[in-house]
């Protein structure tokens, strides 16, 4: 049987990305708003609004997708402000899973997984092949990405997540000892600031010491999840891509803010954010042909 080869491609703050790209390619702006400290949100006059995607820059100002504008703006005042363009964004979304689908019909579209089983005569080795991806995208489509590969979709997900922008990783099981296991704990897919927190009660610091507790102990510790992460820890998982998803019973999203909610202001501007996402994929479902209902 042959080996799986499974791709996670990931737009580098795909929001911030795509207007960028537009913005320079379609109206022929000169500045690249992915090379200086600019994020995707609300009116900056008024100061509203959630970041939803920031650039390299606003990064190293410590900014966080998910926190208010207005403590953005604390941070770097001359920090750009571009606001979201929805229609854009499902636009952009649909030419890109198009693109994927030239490579492999077999592409999970909202979290842009790709199975590459069985391509190597047709692209080469899968680096080749993802570089080649990789490159397409910049040059047709003019954003950046990167590509993780391995041989299920969680550790592609995770290789993914290495160094961005704009590169490939490999994360394959012979891999994880040396690449994943010294990451810290809070890195691991689904371990959220709680878990991390009782997982540091326990001692456990970085993926490695999960990989190695006894899980019985994290079962009694953390119950399910405590399970469900030991094995992620261990780069298990056995979730085929699906191409064709099952229609939608409902829509959902969520973030992890850089700091607690206790106002109800802040509590607002985060909803709104997740519903304004929400949203974007219900329209792409519909302009998929879905039945979309409210």
């Amino acid at each position: 049987m042959q080996d799986r080869v499974i791709f996670h491609v990931d737009a580098n703050s795909a929001f911030l990305s795509w207007t960028a790209a537009y913005r320079i390619h379609v109206l022929g702006e000169t500045l690249d708003l992915r090379l200086v400290p600019s994020v995707i949100a609300g009116d900056k006059a008024s100061r509203h609004g959630i970041i939803l995607a920031k650039s390299t820059p606003a990064k190293k100002y410590g900014i966080h997708t998910g926190e208010p504008l207005f403590q953005a703006l604390e941070k770097c005042p001359d920090l750009i402000v571009a606001p979201p363009d929805y229609s854009l964004y499902v636009e952009a979304s649909r030419h890109f899973v198009k693109m994927l689908r030239q490579f492999s019909p077999v592409v999970e579209q909202y979290e842009a997984w790709v199975d590459m089983t069985g391509t190597q005569r047709i692209f080469g080795s899968p680096r080749l092949a993802a570089e080649k991806m990789r490159q397409r995208i910049w040059d047709e489509l003019g954003f950046t990405v990167n590509v993780g590969i391995s041989s299920n979709k969680l550790l592609a997900k995770m290789a993914g997540d290495f160094e961005k922008p704009n590169k490939v990783h490999t994360l394959f099981p012979e891999e994880m000892e040396r690449k994943m296991w010294p990451l810290p704990v809070r890195d691991l897919f689904l371990v959220g600031s709680a878990t991390e927190k009782k997982l540091k009660s326990l001692g456990i610091y970085t993926i490695g010491d999960l990989a190695k507790t006894d899980p019985s102990i994290l079962k009694k510790r953390l119950g399910k999840h405590g399970e469900t992460i030991w094995h992620y820890a261990n780069g298990r998982n056995a979730e085929m891509v699906a191409p064709e998803p099952e229609e939608n019973k409902g829509y959902g999203n969520s973030t992890t803010t850089s700091e607690d909610v206790v106002t109800y202001a802040h509590a607002h501007q985060v909803i709104l954010s997740l519903c304004e996402t929400v949203a974007m994929r219900m329209r792409q479902d519909d302009k998929c042909g879905r039945c979309v209902s409210i």
